[in-house]
């Protein structure tokens, strides 16, 4: 167990919109962190989908080391090695053939729609502008990706919010259909609802919106901030479905724990950001594009992509085992190592600071039941393993 003592690290400056815990980490290696006490923590929350290779990954370090040796930044008036060989890499292993960098998944998610609506500008269609957007929805906390989500409560205060978004029933062919008309630029989509607790969409939905875009000339777009880079056993989610947006962003696992964001798309149209019409000054930094390549070629092999599987048939088994010993769960779900636990009688919140006494950690979820996991790909039997001790003692002490 955990002990706790007063933190020594000063927090009064830091804007209270977070709820931290009462433990401050200061390292980590592989999937165990440690605080500031010396306390270790069995990390099943990757920093929610972002630490895919576990903390301090050799190699991830040795190129940082490397680059930070050469070139930290230059601006977008020049070109950096790094952005060029990531760019590359990314056109090579998806559907897409530019790719637009930025810092975050929240700024990569604004680039699509900014992007989607210049396309049509510049087909000489102004009007198509809006964009379909689905119930339970998160695309981040920008003014545009609240409008786009479907949270009351991240949009509480906030007012007057974005305009051109008409919101249909994720999961849910007919409802799209009612809200598309001759003025629709773009259907947003995840494949994956993250923050709603991992709820899949189903294949004939994404190839209903594909089918459902081609007729309407309206461009798909899939936000994989989160459900990429491996998440779910392939590179991308959408490769599991067979089903190839016209856009896609990327963010969370694919700096490893670099802050970086992509908006990918196809050719015909990328050509729509032409110079001026979009930027990020820190979009492409050098330092963030080399470890996201150096990410990027060690989770596409097949090795961790297999990996992948198999680690989420034992977290969902250990899941299910562990329910019928104590009747925990009303439902888990899973896309890959991210998973999506309902509890039954306890609150999540409770149990996340019982699984933080017990040196564990996991996720918060929309709804006070639920909790997510999203593990390194690569953690080892012996990391799941003590993080379901763990997981169990935390459990039965809020019983």
């Amino acid at each position: 167990m955990a002990k706790k003592k007063i933190n020594s690290i000063d927090r009064t400056a830091l804007t209270p919109n977070y709820a931290p815990a009462w433990f401050t980490p200061v390292r980590g290696k592989k999937s165990i962190l440690w605080d500031e006490e010396g306390n270790d923590y069995v990390d099943f929350g990757g920093g929610i989908a972002v630490t895919c290779l576990g903390h301090s990954h050799p190699e991830l370090i040795k190129v940082l080391k490397d680059q930070s040796t050469k070139l930290w930044h230059v601006s977008n008036y020049l070109y950096n090695e790094p952005a060029l060989e990531l760019s590359s890499l990314l056109a090579k292993k998806t559907f897409a053939d530019k790719v637009f960098f930025s810092n975050s998944g929240n700024e990569a998610n604004e680039a699509a729609i900014k992007l989607a609506r210049r396309y049509f500008y510049d087909k000489g269609r102004p009007e198509k502008h809006e964009v379909v957007v689905f119930t339970d929805a998160f695309h981040g906390r920008s003014m545009l990706n609240i409008s786009a989500g479907d949270s009351k409560s991240q949009k509480t205060g906030f007012g007057p919010l974005l305009k051109g978004f008409k919101r249909a029933k994720f999961n849910d062919l007919k409802s799209v259909e009612k809200v598309i008309t001759k003025n629709t630029a773009a259907i947003f989509v995840e494949p994956i609802l993250g923050e709603s607790g991992i709820i899949r969409a189903s294949n004939p939905f994404l190839m209903g919106l594909r089918k459902l875009a081609d007729k309407n000339n309206v461009l798909l777009i899939f936000d994989e901030v989160q459900s990429g880079v491996g998440r779910t056993g392939t590179l991308m989610a959408y490769m599991g479905y067979g089903v190839i947006p016209d856009i896609s962003t990327l963010a969370k696992g694919l700096g490893g724990g670099i802050p970086i964001g992509a908006t990918l798309a196809k050719n015909h149209i990328a050509k729509a950001f032409q110079p001026g019409t979009h930027g990020s000054t820190f979009g492409g930094n050098p330092l963030a594009c080399i470890v996201a390549k150096k990410v990027i070629e060690i989770i596409s092999s097949q090795k961790v992509l297999s990996g992948v599987i198999k680690k989420t048939i034992s977290f969902t088994e250990k899941l299910n085992s562990l329910s019928e010993k104590y009747d925990i769960f009303s439902d888990v779900r899973s896309a890959g190592l991210w998973i999506g636990c309902d509890f039954k009688r306890v609150k999540s919140s409770d149990f996340i600071q019982a699984a933080y006494n017990e040196g564990l950690i996991v996720v918060q979820a929309a709804g006070e039941k639920t909790i997510r996991l999203a593990p390194s790909l690569i953690i080892s039997d012996k990391e799941i393993n003590e993080g379901f001790k763990r997981f169990e003692k935390a459990y039965k002490n809020i019983i």
